[in-house]
């Protein structure tokens, strides 16, 4: 009962330990990424002509939408450099976007064409060695052009001057991302008027997405590519659901040993109450009946020990809730503490587990001592 008791509190606290996680990891990235976005199947860019852009915001359900142009660049600082993610955006980005509210110094400004502004993410701000909210001299900014010159590579590259008015902080995913007016960096990369690298779109009821994605993209055509926020970090979520599964099938193991410590008691008790049995078969006890007995125990042992499980996990977790004493090791979050999140359909699937897991074990030794003959002496 103990090691079924251990168990299953292990399993709840896994598991709602890896569920508070990944409701953390999505409120972080839903702020940098939107509901849904749309991209090139093949390729960097794609065209959206006035027309389209005006159907997809009158979509029923889109709230919003921004169109982006991103590409690596090199940034310079005096001496310092960092290679950082330029995502230059129109004015509708901070309609679809939570990083305008996650500045963490400075304003969310990206000026024009002619005189660029920059916000920095925090590990672009560190690597180039400045305070974006008080630096008064310009970066350097180096871009790919869209047509690259193979005999002058030099050529290939584009080069302007940007200004810094602020820096953000999400996570540390995020910390080389950097984000300007996308009228810049499409002069930067000679891209078309209608030339893009996504556009960003943001939902009414974001409940309804997959349903959204899949009508929206009916619409485009096969042209476009719809992304939901789970197709846009499918490695990250993919990961993060690998991960919870594979340390709960690794703690499923203590419970089948608990199963074989299960079979070895009951076939013990089977072994002492041999003269009981005969007493209950000579009574006119049938096999069925002796098999529930034997059965009954297994099961009773296991619920006891599930239930216990699982208080003790529910304890644990309210007071981690409430007190946050389990902390979190390094800087990648913005919270120093595991966070916790108690699933209902998770508690039903440790139970239903030890449930079944019992059962066999209790099983094997109760139809032995329902097989055992009847043998009743003086």
């Amino acid at each position: 009962m103990s090691v079924i008791a251990f168990s299953t509190m292990c399993q709840v606290l896994v598991l709602s330990v890896f569920d508070g996680l990944e409701d953390l990891v999505k409120s972080l990235y839903s702020n940098f990424y939107t509901d849904l976005r749309v991209v090139a199947p093949k390729g960097k860019t794609i065209t959206f002509t006035s027309d389209q852009i005006n159907s997809i915001k009158k979509f029923n359900g889109v709230k919003n939408v921004s169109l982006v142009a991103e590409e690596k660049a090199l940034l310079q600082n005096g001496e310092s450099q960092a290679v950082v993610f330029l995502k230059g955006v129109d004015d509708n980005y901070q309609k679809v976007s939570g990083v305008p509210q996650n500045m963490r110094s400075g304003t969310f400004e990206l000026g024009s064409a002619e005189k660029p502004g920059l916000v920095l993410g925090a590990g672009s701000e560190n690597a180039l060695g400045v305070e974006a909210d008080k630096n008064i001299t310009s970066l350097t900014v180096f871009l790919p052009k869209k047509i690259i010159n193979t005999g002058d590579p030099l050529s290939s590259l584009s080069e302007g001057n940007a200004y810094t008015s602020g820096s953000f902080a999400i996570q540390q995913d995020f910390d080389n991302y950097v984000i300007t007016n996308i009228d810049f960096v499409k002069q930067q990369m000679n891209y078309a008027a209608d030339e893009y690298t996504a556009a960003e779109i943001s939902l009414s009821d974001p409940s309804g997405t997959d349903r959204k994605a899949d009508e929206l993209q009916k619409m485009l055509g096969d042209n476009y590519k719809v992304q939901t926020k789970y197709q846009q970090n499918a490695t990250l979520y993919g990961s993060m659901r690998l991960e919870k599964w594979a340390i709960y099938g690794v703690l499923t193991l203590i419970l089948i040993i608990a199963a074989f410590n299960m079979i070895s008691a009951l076939t013990m008790l089977i072994l002492e109450k041999r003269k009981d049995i005969s007493v209950l078969q000579s009574l006119g006890a049938g096999r069925p009946l002796v098999l529930k007995i034997f059965l009954s125990e297994g099961l009773l042992l296991a619920i006891t020990g599930a239930g216990i499980g699982i208080l003790l996990a529910l304890i644990i977790c309210a007071l981690q809730w409430k007190f946050k004493f389990v902390k979190l090791t390094g800087n990648s979050f913005l919270i120093d503490y595991f966070p916790v999140k108690v699933v209902a359909t998770d508690l039903l699937l440790v139970s239903a587990t030890a449930l079944l897991i019992a059962f066999i074990a209790a099983w094997l030794p109760a139809k032995k001592a329902s097989r055992q003959a009847f043998e009743l002496r003086n």
